[in-house]
């Protein structure tokens, strides 16, 4: 990285050569200087433009290599290398009388005024040039930029700005930055069948072997394993296959050691020992993408077609995208968990959205997930509710909600004059297993990026770390699984092959994410989706397990936030063209007529209900489950755990409609329709609606637009000012005269009292 200055000097009447022109140049130290394009002369149409083939800039080995950034800045006098030869002309300003020339101590004299521009360029990741000079009024991007300043004290201008750039700089990445953890383990005496299947449990390519006091004594790769079950010899303990002369390193271990060890041994996982204690396991999958992750230019991807209209992908600097309020927290949060040693990360859905946002305005979230990693260590496997705890102390009237069979914990504010209504979700790092297709998942204590590799998508399988940063530094970034790629390229990816399998809502969250964003659900991850659906392991799963209590109640919450959204037409139509409303039920399809059905209900809704007292979302779905058989829907609506009144409304709609079919055409009169179908409440005779002949629909459209609207021209205070005696019998006129309102006997005032004299003589009267 380099940092350069050229000084231009220009007095009335003089030109000034390119040796008159001191050269300043800065470098990090461990790291080859380059120049910085050419010298400019003004006053002259000489421009000297020259490039020493010796110098190079930093090399991916340099940066990777560089244990400790250490500025410094030159001298500041004419560069050696630049074969340019101070003046000798003793006339000049500022010369002394042996003809060397000083650097100008940053004032203008009567007859000079200084110049100085900084132009900068970085290879290094985590730098913003364009930050850094902005102040200055200079300007450019992350990797190049430049400011011309006038009059100003060069020294103390170069040296600040080292200094900060010296903050901007990443620290050189060790195996502690690296390694996964905790590891696996397993005991020498541990069968070999056994150790298969904790590789196929959790997804390693590898077993560490320890000892009863936790030594490590060997490792047993899955080729190894493969081999010793292949000869037959399951039953056999791991020790007479396990690779017992291991290479280890500390964490501490530079990356560049780490490449070496691999290369030169030909080996593909590293233990990590500290005090002669497992601490974590770098593998050669760990080194490949922290070396080759393709470093992406935010500030160029573009997100066209989403519905959140966002400007540009933004980097992890997420302070001027929050509330103060709620960076507070999330600081606070921070400052707290490092206290402990624990590293802070946000992660998911949050992050995603952070990336994704406007950066004119901040970002109103009400939704954040936090994840401690508390570096496997066992006491810290509660470290989420540990932290969480600790903000209740400062947050007094925030309500906790801990539950710890999950190890997570949940802090929630409701019209909370700082936070507004707010959820944030603290969990311990994790590695989950499905014990069968569409389980609740088995967790426990692991690393982050375990933790970000159970996630659902790789949009959603992103984190920056809260703790251990510099305030004026941008937030790291952890994206193991090409996040921001799929951002850029508004993909929808799942994370691997097995995912759908292991719980099917995730098709729904794929749908959601998709139709919300304006993302497309790539190929591969389509595919996933159809096996996993064509496989039938629902219906087996459902067949062996009479209670599937894990996999109704995500649907039904992912079917909530689907339903009520404004995009749920669209979403709908892609679940039925993956074939995803089988996880409902085998044979539910969305064919022409139920889709119909299901756009009247919406339209009834809006129409008879604008004001949303009812839950439209579950009246969709109503419409939907009523599309199978009577009995299927009601066992699909007792799996759902829906509320009594739609399980009856669907138990009854056949009841209801025979009724309707056999009553209905033979009211001649609208009071004898009203008498009939003011029974009934607003939800069934949507549903009975949409699921009669046209006939009796347009009655009950009929019926809900304007006679259930009509009111007698008298009320009760009428009758008593006409003299009639209050009592039970104010009911049968009061109803009589809607009766007849409602058949057009009755128009007006008059007509009532003329219908009151007729039907309802004066000896009612008082």
């Amino acid at each position: 990285m380099l940092l350069g200055a050229e000084y231009q000097r220009k007095s009335k009447g003089e030109t000034l050569q390119p040796a008159d022109l001191p050269v300043a140049r800065f470098q990090v130290e461990g790291y080859s200087p380059f120049p910085v394009g050419g010298l400019t002369v003004e006053g002259s149409d000489q421009h000297y433009n020259r490039q020493n083939s010796k110098i190079q800039p930093p090399s991916k080995k340099n940066l990777e290599t560089q244990t400790q950034t250490n500025f410094q800045p030159y001298n500041l006098q004419p560069s050696p290398d630049t074969n340019l030869q101070p003046s000798t002309d003793t006339n000049l300003p500022n010369s002394n009388a042996k003809g060397e020339q000083p650097w100008p101590k940053g004032h203008a004299t009567e007859t000079t005024s200084t110049k100085l521009t900084i132009i900068g360029r970085t290879r290094i990741e985590g730098t913003d040039l364009n930050q850094l000079l902005q102040p200055l009024g200079g300007g450019g991007h992350s990797q190049a930029a430049a400011v011309t300043l006038r009059d100003c004290d060069a020294q103390t201008i170069l040296e600040q700005l080292v200094n900060q750039l010296k903050d901007q700089i990443p620290q050189p990445l060790t195996a502690r930055d690296l390694m996964s953890s905790p590891v696996r383990t397993i005991r020498p005496n541990t069968k070999i069948k056994e150790a298969q299947r904790i590789l196929l449990r959790y997804g390693h390519s590898g077993l560490s072997v320890v000892d009863q006091i936790d030594q490590l004594v060997g490792i047993i790769s899955r080729r190894d394993l493969d081999l010793a079950l292949h000869h037959g010899f399951g039953h056999a303990p791991v020790k007479g296959y396990m690779t017992k002369d291991i290479k280890t390193i500390t964490p501490e271990t530079s990356m560049a050691d780490i490449q070496s060890l691999m290369v030169t041994y030909d080996i593909g996982r590293l233990p990590v020992l500290e005090d002669g204690q497992l601490m974590g396991i770098v593998t050669r999958t760990d080194v490949l993408r922290q070396l080759f992750q393709e470093e992406l230019n935010v500030k160029q991807l573009k997100v066209d077609g989403s519905n959140l209209k966002p400007a540009n992908l933004k980097p992890a600097n997420i302070k001027p995208l929050l509330a103060s309020s709620l960076w507070e927290l999330l600081t606070i949060a921070a400052e707290k968990a490092q206290e402990r040693g624990w590293h802070l990360y946000v992660v998911g859905g949050a992050v995603r959205d952070l990336l994704l946002a406007d950066g004119n305005k901040p970002l109103l979230l009400n939704d954040i997930d936090l994840v401690v990693d508390g570096f496997h260590r066992s006491a810290d496997a509660i470290a989420g509710v540990t932290l969480a705890k600790e903000l209740r102390k400062i947050y007094r009237k925030v309500r906790l909600e801990v539950h710890g069979s999950f190890q997570t914990a949940a802090l929630l504010w409701h019209n909370d004059p700082k936070f507004g209504s707010l959820c944030v979700d603290i969990a311990t790092a994790r590695t989950e297993f499905y014990p069968y297709p569409a389980a609740n998942p088995q967790v426990e204590a692991s690393s982050i990026r375990q933790d970000l590799y159970r996630r659902d998508f790789t949009i959603n399988a992103m984190a920056a770390r809260l703790t251990k940063v510099n305030p004026q530094a941008q937030l790291p970034l952890l994206d193991f699984f090409g996040g921001m790629l799929d951002l850029r390229s508004q993909k929808i990816r799942v994370l691997h092959a097995n995912s759908f399998i292991e719980d099917p809502t995730r098709i729904y969250r794929a749908v959601r994410f998709a139709v919300r964003l304006g993302f497309e659900i790539e190929p591969q991850t389509r595919e996933y989706i159809h096996y996993a659906i064509q496989s039938g392991v629902y219906e087996r799963t459902k067949a062996e397990n009479t209670k599937v209590p894990a996999l109704q109640t995500r649907l039904k919450a992912e079917l909530n936030y689907m339903l009520q959204a404004p995009y749920w037409q669209p979403a709908l139509q892609l679940l039925s063209s993956l074939g995803a409303l089988r996880c409902l039920h085998p044979t539910l399809t969305l064919d022409k007529p139920l889709w119909w059905r299901v756009r009247l209900v919406g339209r009834w809704l809006q129409r008879f209900d604008p004001k949303q007292t009812l839950r439209h979302w579950q009246m969709r779905l109503e419409v939907l489950i009523a599309d199978l058989a009577p009995d299927e829907r009601v066992k699909v609506a007792k799996n759902l755990q829906l509320p009594v009144d739609s399980v009856e409304r669907l138990q009854k709609l056949e009841g209801w409609q025979g009724d309707f079919l056999e009553s209905l055409p033979t009211c001649q009169l609208n009071s004898q329709i009203v008498h009939m179908l003011r029974e009934y409440k607003l939800p069934t005779l949507v549903l009975i609606g949409v699921y009669s002949p046209r006939a009796i629909r347009r009655k009950i459209w009929q019926y809900l637009t304007t006679w259930r609207n009509v009111k007698a021209p008298l009320d009760g205070n009428d009758l008593r000012k006409l003299g009639y005696k209050p009592g039970a019998h104010y009911r049968e006129i009061l109803d009589a005269l809607l009766e007849a309102t409602l058949d057009r006997v009755i128009q007006d005032q008059a007509d009532a009292k003329a219908f009151l004299a007729i039907h309802y003589p004066p000896l009612e009267k008082e």
